[in-house]
C-alpha cells in the first residue's frame, strides 16, 4: 500500500494535529477544510516550499493523480544554533519553520547548491565580535588569564631576598658546624653543685712550642691570663680579672700562685682551685691558646689599642708610643703579656688585658667582620683551631660568653679583686697578691647574685 492509499484509510474521526476539525474529503461529499485559525499550525501544502538544506522536493499533481515521488536519501540535519537575528539571517529561512530555542553561541550557515532557488549559495556569516575571550569569539582554554596584582619589579626584589636569606643561612650554618667541628675538648668540670647564673672561666695558655711564644725552657704550661665571666639570673654580666700571682690554697698542694694550679693538674685542678677561692660553680671552661689570639687578631685584620707612655719592653717585644694604635697579632698578644715595664705589674696587666678583649669584640662585631664572607671563614678557623673547651661546651655557648662578655664592656661591669697587698712575700712563690678572705666572698656573693657594682671591686 502506498502513500495515498494509507491516507485514505485513516479513519475519518483521527484529528490532524495541523487543523482544527478532521479532514474531509472533497470526493466523497465532504466539505472543504477551513483555513487554520489564528495561532494555530499550518499543514504544509504539496506546493509548499522545501526547507532550506532539505532533501524533501515539492509534490504537485501528476496525469490527475498525485504522483508518488522517488525516495530520496535524508541528509542528517547539523545541530543548529540560535539563528542570528537580521535581515541577512532571514533570507533563505522558511516562514513555516519556527527557529530553535539554544543556549549555545550562532555558527555560520551554510547552503548548499540545489537546496532550492530561495536559499541561494551563499554563506551567511555570524554577526558580533570573534576574537579570544570576546563574548561572539572562541574562549581561551582553561580561561582568561589572571593578572597578578603584585608588580611585577615587586616580585622580582622578593625573589632576591629570598634567595639571598637562603645563601646567608646556608653558609653561617655551614661555617658554625665546621667551626665547631675544630674545636678541642678536655675533661675540665669538678662536678660541684649548681650555683645561681652561669659562670665561664678563660684561660690564656702560654704554653711553650707555639710559634707565637718562644722556648725558654719553661716545662709543661701555664695558664698566663684568667678571667671569670658571670650572668646573673637578673640578667647582669660581669668580666673579673684574675691576678696569676693571687696567692690561693691549691687542693692537694698548699699555698701558691693561681697560676701554678695549671702546672700542678691541668684545666681540672685549675677549675677546682677558682671554685674554692671564689666560692662559685664554673659551667663551662674555656682555654686560648696564645697563637689562637694572634691568629684572631689577624683574621679580622687588627684591633685598635692604647697605651699612656712609649714603651720598648724586650722581654714581651712590645713597641708602641704613646696614644691609640691599629695593631696586628704579634704586638697584640705582646700587649695582653707585658708586665715587667709597668710599675703594677699583674694589677696593670689585668687592665689591658680587659681592653685588649673589648677591642677584639668591636672589631669582630663591626660590619667589616659581619659583611665579609671572607673574614669570617679566616675567624672561624683561626678562633675556632686555638680553643680547648670541657666536653659541654660548645660552638653556642662561646656564642653566649661572647655576647656576656660585650653587655659587660658596656655597662662597665668589668671589676677587679679587692686586693690587701701587691707585694707580699711567700715561702714558696716569692712575691705575691694578697687579699681578705672575707673581703672575697662577699665580693664574689655579690656578683653571683647580680648586685656588685664598680666600687665593689675598689
Amino acid at each position: 500500500m502506498d502513500d495515498r492509499d494509507e491516507r485514505s484509510a485513516r479513519p475519518s474521526d483521527q484529528e490532524d494535529p495541523f487543523e482544527d476539525t478532521p479532514r474531509a474529503d472533497p470526493a466523497r461529499g465532504g466539505a472543504r477544510p477551513r483555513a487554520p485559525r489564528p495561532g494555530a499550525p499550518r499543514r504544509p501544502t504539496p506546493r509548499s516550499r522545501a526547507r532550506v538544506g532539505s532533501s524533501v522536493q515539492a509534490v504537485g499533481p501528476a496525469s490527475g493523480a498525485r504522483a508518488r515521488q522517488p525516495e530520496q536519501p535524508t541528509r542528517a540535519l547539523p545541530v543548529s544554533e540560535r539563528a542570528p537575528q537580521g535581515p541577512s539571517a532571514q533570507q533563505g529561512s522558511s516562514p513555516a519553520s519556527p527557529s530553535r530555542p539554544s543556549s549555545r553561541q550562532a555558527a555560520p550557515v551554510h547552503h548548499h547548491e540545489g537546496a532550492g532557488s530561495a536559499g541561494g549559495g551563499a554563506a551567511v556569516p555570524p554577526s558580533g565580535p570573534q576574537g579570544p575571550d570576546q563574548p561572539g569569539g572562541p574562549q581561551r582554554p582553561g580561561g582568561p588569564r589572571r593578572r597578578s596584582r603584585i608588580p611585577r619589579p615587586m616580585r622580582l626584589g622578593m625573589t632576591l631576598v629570598a634567595l639571598l636569606l637562603v645563601i646567608v643561612l646556608g653558609w653561617g650554618a655551614g661555617l658554625a658546624l665546621w667551626a665547631n667541628s675544630r674545636i678541642e675538648h678536655v675533661d675540665a668540670l669538678s662536678g660541684a653543685a649548681d650555683t645561681p647564673g652561669t659562670t665561664y672561666l678563660i684561660a690564656g695558655s702560654d704554653a711553650r712550642g707555639g710559634k707565637s711564644v718562644a722556648d725558654d725552657g719553661t716545662e709543661g704550661g701555664r695558664a698566663d691570663t684568667m678571667m671569670l665571666l658571670h650572668r646573673a639570673a637578673n640578667g647582669k654580666s660581669y668580666l673579673v680579672s684574675l691576678p696569676r700571682d693571687t696567692l690561693v690554697d691549691i687542693p692537694g698542694h698548699g699555698k701558691y700562685k693561681l697560676n701554678a694550679a695549671y702546672s700542678f693538674g691541668g684545666p681540672k685542678l685549675m677549675v677546682k682551685t677558682v671554685e674554692e677561692f671564689t666560692g662559685m660553680t664554673i659551667d663551662h671552661y674555656v682555654e686560648v691558646g696564645f697563637d689562637g689570639v694572634t691568629d684572631t687578631v689577624d683574621a679580622v685584620g687588627h684591633v685598635n689599642l692604647c697605651i699612656d707612655k712609649d714603651v720598648d719592653d724586650k722581654k714581651s717585644g712590645l713597641k708602641m708610643t704613646k696614644g691609640c694604635h691599629d695593631v696586628g697579632g704579634e704586638q697584640a698578644l705582646a700587649y695582653v703579656r707585658a708586665r715587667y715595664f709597668d710599675p703594677t705589674a699583674d694589677i696593670g696587666r689585668q687592665a689591658r688585658q680587659q681592653q685588649f678583649v673589648a677591642a677584639l669584640m668591636d672589631r669582630v662585631t663591626s660590619p667589616a667582620v659581619l659583611l665579609n664572607p671572607f673574614a669570617q671563614a679566616k675567624l672561624a678557623g683561626a678562633g675556632s683551631g686555638a680553643l680547648l673547651t670541657d666536653d659541654h661546651t660548645g660552638l653556642v655557648d662561646l656564642g653566649r660568653a661572647g655576647l656576656a662578655m660585650r653587655r659587660s664592656m658596656k655597662d662597665g661591669t668589668n671589676l677587679s679583686i679587692p686586693i690587701v697587698t701587691e707585694n707580699y712575700q711567700t715561702n714558696n712563690s716569692g712575691v705575691a697578691i694578697l687579699t681578705d678572705e672575707t673581703e672575697t666572698k662577699q665580693f664574689f656573693s655579690s656578683i653571683q647574685d647580680g648586685t656588685a657594682t664598680a666600687k665593689s671591686g675598689d
